[in-house]
């Protein structure tokens, strides 16, 4: 199995941005996913500064794919789009209208999480439009996986997201700029203050969800760092880029590939917690062991 760093779901200060990639550049990862996927009022890195980054990574070996936003809202969304499909040649889909954009340009493309693809029949109709790698719904339990995978008729590589705050769900309006009693067309840019999103509790305290502009979060890290040695037929495995430590969890995931030992630091790395419970077809809040599993 290869690692993929995954898009930048945060809004980071555009050299905190250069630097954090700077630094993956060095990381084991064959596929960096690159681009604005939640909210395109997110200036820091224009549609230019997005391709140049993507020469300087490709210079050192990595695959480079721009991913899509998940909500293509106006016209100048596509034409931001167009111009990477066109110039950067790969792209990963995360609405229908990407397709559309990458069958223009005479590309092929990844189909990403958020299509919401959930028989063989749907991954092969992606697979004739153009689509050579696919990404499972966030929720889907590794048995959806398998049973997908089974169902398909035509050849694709499979990538699962592995590791990060999974992005639940999206919407019109704007979570951050509604807490801070903002419109969403004069946002102040506030996402930029909260480098993993702002963190969401019940009224009993719990931890409950992230916040993140347009986009809802986990509230924990899920985690598949302890099903790895039972995973099968799976090419590739996401890591979701974090604001600390995503060096250290890239590396332990790469350890635990090779050597089958997991000896990272979790409780600093995530102290919000790993949960892997969807990957168990149980609730996405469940931490599930191999004891829990075999009970």
């Amino acid at each position: 199995m290869q690692l993929t760093l995954g898009p930048l779901l945060y809004y980071w200060p555009k050299q905190q941005v250069l630097d954090f990639y700077a630094q993956a550049a060095d990381w084991p990862v064959e596929t960096i996913y690159l681009g604005e996927v939640v909210c395109a009022r997110r200036h820091e890195l224009r549609t230019a500064d997005w391709l140049a980054l993507g020469v300087e990574l490709a210079q050192s070996g990595k695959q480079i794919i721009y991913s899509s936003q998940a909500v293509l809202e106006s016209g100048s969304d596509l034409s931001s789009l167009r111009k990477l499909a066109k110039e950067g040649g790969a792209i990963e889909a995360n609405d229908l209208g990407a397709i559309r954009v990458a069958r223009d340009a005479g590309i092929s493309y990844v189909a990403g999480p958020h299509l919401n693809i959930y028989n063989g029949a749907a991954l092969d109709w992606h697979v004739k439009a153009g689509a050579v790698r696919w990404v499972p719904p966030l929720e889907a339990s590794k048995d959806t996986v398998a049973a997908i995978i089974a169902e398909k008729t035509l050849a694709i590589d499979t990538e699962v997201f592995a590791h990060g705050r999974l992005p639940l769900a999206f919407s019109a309006r704007c979570f951050t700029a509604r807490h801070f009693d903002l419109n969403k067309d004069a946002c102040e840019f506030k996402c930029i203050a909260h480098a993993d999103g702002m963190l969401l509790k019940t009224r009993e305290g719990q931890d409950f969800l992230r916040i993140n502009g347009i986009q809802t979060q986990s509230a924990a890290c899920h985690a598949l760092i302890n099903d790895l040695s039972k995973i099968q037929n799976i090419d590739y495995l996401r890591i979701s880029p974090q604001a600390m430590y995503t060096a250290e969890i890239i590396a332990a995931y790469r350890t635990q590939i090779n050597t089958l030992k997991n000896n990272a630091d979790w409780t600093t790395i995530n102290p919000e917690g790993l949960v892997n419970g969807y990957w168990h077809g149980q609730a996405g809040i469940v931490p599930v062991t191999a004891e829990k599993e075999l009970a």
